[in-house]
């Protein structure tokens, strides 16, 4: 399946170089807002903390390439992108750090709306490569997801070789809580015990930099038709 994946994925980027008028590739990177993320105390002993959690929101970064084909007003663009994302959880003896590194296949379809600018969307391929919360016991691990799909919507503008880009990245993970087991007690403790994490996915918004180490449109010289891989 991989394998066939993989030999559809080249075919469509050399019919795309052949037969599109522009293209260029690069590499790209910036800062992220990351968002989301909640979880509810269970009641125990009477004792133990039974309130609902929101995650406070942080900045981390992200980071990868991108491959740009374009046919008059219209673009594909596939790109690959790592993005460290993180959030904190105010419990009640001190602050928990929610982690999760991943990374990214979007698949995006635009559309060049005026000058150099593009608005454009489409669909991302997720693959969560490590998740952790801050003092959660080992026999009750993190699920981040459950569906590796997400989506991607945003605008970006180019400069000559440099473009900077926002967008909005959402998982399409649907809504799953689980039970989780916290260090409750002691100087390490987080003062919340047994909880549901009600709803693990976190989103983002990235605003990236990027630059085009090769772009067809500043080489008029260069190679017509064919495959370049």
């Amino acid at each position: 399946m991989n394998k066939a994946l993989y030999t559809l994925v080249i075919a469509l980027f050399c019919f795309s170089a052949s037969n599109a008028q522009e293209f260029s590739f690069g590499l790209k990177g910036g800062p992220s807002y990351i968002m989301g993320g909640q979880i509810t105390g269970r009641p125990g002993g009477g004792t133990d903390f039974s309130g609902t959690v929101e995650a406070d929101s942080q900045f981390k970064y992200h980071g990868g390439g991108f491959f740009e084909v374009r046919f008059n007003k219209f673009l594909i663009r596939p790109e690959v992108i790592y993005s460290a994302m993180e959030v904190e959880f105010g419990f009640p003896t001190q602050p928990s750090t929610y982690s999760l590194d991943k990374v990214s296949v979007p698949l995006l379809l635009g559309y060049n709306v005026w000058g150099p600018v593009d608005i454009y969307a489409g669909p991302a391929y997720q693959k969560i490569i490590e998740v952790s919360l801050e003092g959660n016991e080992a026999d009750q691990p993190v699920v981040a997801q459950n569906s590796p799909l997400a989506a991607q919507a945003g605008i970006k503008a180019a400069f000559g070789r440099f473009e900077l880009d926002l967008r909005y990245d959402r998982t399409l993970a649907t809504k799953e809580p689980y039970i989780i087991n916290i260090v409750n007690g002691g100087q390490d403790g987080y003062g919340i015990n047994t909880a549901d994490f009600d709803d693990s996915r976190l989103n983002q918004i990235l605003l990236s930099i990027s630059f085009k180490i090769f772009d067809s449109a500043a080489n008029p010289g260069r190679r017509k038709g064919g495959c370049y891989f």
